[in-house]
């Protein structure tokens, strides 16, 4: 029977499953296109999502085909944010000065400016809240006034996007399960689903882990005793396995499952059989790709399995490498790990550009800026001699990058704390109630 209300948090994650898909309902046509065998994934009727490879390529997708696909050189993993680091690396560690200010219209503005001696120009990098920054370099700029510098702070929020660390969800899909019900119902795993398992990290316990925990519980065993977890260019990854979360009798839904696996935003999916994913099954408002992996029979020649990959995502995430060979199906193991971590890096990051990602991004760059600012400036009051600035408190925000491990999403959580931090703590103004604060001045001051 359907749970009774228990507050917005779940009624975001329930949803209506759609009707068990008849394989008869496949068009006759479609079928005939893909040589007879059922695809990865399918459409929802709705639409709203693309698939890679799609169908009109599937249409010889024999392992043994002429052609191959592309070698681990060309898997490139994509930046989350290429000028992230251009203060941290060209700015923090010489000389240079930084400016803040409050504009009515633009809101709070950090400029960090460097003089370029042998080349007699200026570095200037301007951080607004719609604009990562912009760098330039200008001629015959005045040195700018005597300034101390708080390159922490600032290199805090230029690489507040940036983090080493990705968690990503693992469904396993048995043959006939069409629905998120039966998909989050698994309890027990292959020994093919296990190599798979394998093939992407390490089994680890997770009481005492000390790695990248990837919002599971590593003291208590909340989140079960086990997870997947590996390390992949310098970056760590959690797997969020389904079948090694906590399963809930009597709950059709697995709230504990779909509590991490729903706040993911790229997720894989294992499918033992010739079952289609349907592209809209699980129902989340973060998760918008799957990668989905199917074992099938390799060359007899070899012995070895062999692993059929398809991608789709929401309509608005823009196409990411590597590029699936043709035909998309790994015989060697090795090339599929490194295939499929490189992709689901990538998938994440793409994912961002997303309408839904890119609107809350902004308003997080909105939040930390302006924290920023705040800071800045009350710093340079209480260099000034400002009596009403006796203390300066250590900054959450610098804090933050040091132990923020989830992208962008945990630090607009930590921005909002941030601000408040601000507000309350660095003597800065705050909205009371409904009354109105007139609109400040452009005022131009000096950090250290």
């Amino acid at each position: 029977t359907p749970l009774v209300h228990q507050g917005s948090r779940i009624d975001e994650q329930r949803c209506a499953f759609p009707l068990p898909l008849k394989v008869s309902l496949i068009i006759k046509d479609t079928l005939l296109t893909i040589g007879g065998d059922l695809p990865l994934i399918l459409s929802p009727k709705l639409g709203g999502y693309w698939i890679d490879p799609p169908l009109e390529r599937l249409a010889d997708a024999s392992p043994t085909s002429s052609q191959h696909g592309l070698e681990p050189e060309s898997y490139d993993i994509m930046e989350r944010d290429g000028e992230a680091k251009i203060y941290h690396e060209i700015f923090s560690s010489r000389y240079h000065h930084s400016f803040t200010a409050v504009d009515p219209s633009l809101g709070p503005l950090v400029l960090s400016v460097r003089l370029e001696e042998e080349e007699s120009k200026l570095r200037v990098i301007l951080r607004l809240r719609s604009q990562i920054f912009s760098v330039s370099l200008f001629p015959n700029i005045p040195s700018a006034v005597e300034l101390a510098k708080a390159p922490e702070l600032i290199t805090t929020f230029d690489e507040h996007r940036v983090s080493p660390n990705f968690k990503f969800g693992i469904l396993y899909q048995k043959n006939g399960q069409f629905t998120e019900e039966d998909i989050l119902s698994n309890t027990e795993e292959s020994e093919e689903f296990k190599e798979l398992l394998s093939i992407l990290g390490e089994t680890v316990g997770l009481r005492g882990f000390s790695g990248f925990r990837g919002g599971l519980d590593v003291c208590h065993g909340q989140t079960g005793s086990e997870a997947v977890f590996t390390s992949f260019h310098g970056r760590e990854i959690m797997f969020h396995v389904a079948t090694k979360l906590p399963f809930t009798e009597g709950d059709a839904q697995q709230l504990q499952r779909k509590r991490h696996i729903g706040n993911d935003i790229v997720a894989l999916v294992y499918q033992e059989g010739p079952t289609p994913f349907l592209s809209d099954v699980i129902k989340s408002h973060f998760l918008h790709c799957f990668l989905v992996v199917r074992r099938t029979q390799g060359p007899e020649e070899t012995g070895r399995a062999a692993y059929q990959v398809s991608v789709t995502a929401r309509e608005d995430v823009p196409p990411f490498g590597p590029v699936l060979p043709d035909p998309p199906i790994f015989t060697d193991s090795s090339l599929l790990r490194e295939f499929l971590l490189t992709k689901l890096i990538n998938a994440e990051i793409s994912c961002y550009k997303a309408q839904r990602f890119s609107r809350l991004e902004l308003r997080t760059r909105s939040l930390l800026l302006e924290s920023l600012q705040a800071e800045l400036s009350t710093r340079s009051q209480c260099m000034m001699g400002d009596p009403s600035l006796s203390a300066l408190p250590s900054s959450e925000g610098a804090r933050g990058a040091s132990e923020g491990t989830g992208g962008f999403i945990e630090n607009f959580k930590r921005a909002i704390r941030v601000r408040s931090h601000s507000f309350e703590t660095l003597g800065v103004p705050r909205k009371m109630g409904g009354s109105a604060s007139p609109k400040p001045k452009v005022k131009m001051n000096t950090e250290i």
